[in-house]
Parts: structure tokens; C-alpha cells; sequence
């Protein structure tokens, strides 16, 4: 039986790999490829920086995220609009904006950040304002601060 063993793991071993490639990975790349992964929506994605009343209010919950993220230890001074701004579809964008951190112990540096947002209500205008209807799913930028 030991003689056999090593014939045993190989044969084993290559069934696997192919069952893995015959049946599982087309299963995952239909599936994949279905609309069960598919958001319909009526805002679509732009390739191009967008600056609309979405995007700036996005710009404005970003920048109150980031005072709410570094308390009142630093003093922040925020750029009047978003460098870039990317509606990536279905209410979700991505924002550039630069911000003047002023610690009390040392100098001033800019810091350039990337924000990416989304607004909860979709289509409904009448929120805009209300950090609540805001969700930010990432920050990068200042958090060698």
C-alpha cells in the first residue's frame, strides 16, 4: 500500500484541480456574470470629475467627517471646493479635497485626502443637508497625522 501512496495523493490531487476548473470556476463566472451582482440605477458613473449639488455636499460631509475624526487637538482649514470630484454610480463618489492641519506644537502642513462617500437616500434631494443620509466608507490622506 505504501508503494501506491504516492500514486494515490497524485491521482487525488489532480482530480481536484480539475473539478475545480470543469465545474466550480464556471459555476463562479456565471454567477459572476448574472444580475444578481447588477444595481439598477437611475446615477450613473463618470469617467470625468463631476462637480454638481451632490458632489459638493459629498465635499462638505467629507470634510465635516474628517473634523469629527481629528476632534479639537489640531486646527483645520479646508479648501473652498473638492480638487476632483467622482460620481462612481448609485449615489457613490469619491472626493479630493486638501485640507491645513495647524497642530499647537509644530508647523503647518497641507494634506491632500480621498474620501469616498455615499449618499443614502438616492434620488431623494431633501436630505442633502443631514450628515445622517451620508455614509463614508473610506478616508485616506491624513492619517499620518
Amino acid at each position: 500500500m505504501k508503494k501506491y501512496a504516492i500514486f494515490l495523493f497524485g491521482f487525488g490531487l489532480l482530480g481536484l484541480i480539475l473539478f475545480q476548473r470543469e465545474v466550480v470556476l464556471p459555476f463562479v463566472y456565471k454567477v459572476a456574470g448574472s444580475d444578481l451582482f447588477l444595481v439598477e440605477t437611475d446615477d450613473k458613473a463618470d469617467m470625468e470629475s463631476v462637480i454638481d449639488e451632490y458632489t459638493e455636499m459629498a465635499f462638505a460631509q467629507c470634510n465635516n467627517y474628517i473634523k469629527k475624526e481629528l476632534g479639537d487637538e489640531f486646527s483645520l482649514s479646508f479648501s473652498d471646493k473638492a480638487l476632483n470630484a467622482w460620481s462612481i454610480g448609485d449615489h457613490q463618489y469619491v472626493i479630493n479635497g486638501e485640507v491645513e492641519v495647524s497642530k499647537p506644537s509644530s508647523e503647518n502642513s497641507v494634506k491632500r485626502y480621498v474620501c469616498r462617500i455615499s449618499y443614502d437616500k438616492k434620488t431623494d434631494q431633501s436630505g442633502l443637508m443631514d450628515s445622517n443620509n451620508w455614509s463614508v466608507y473610506g478616508l485616506s490622506g491624513i492619517d499620518e497625522i
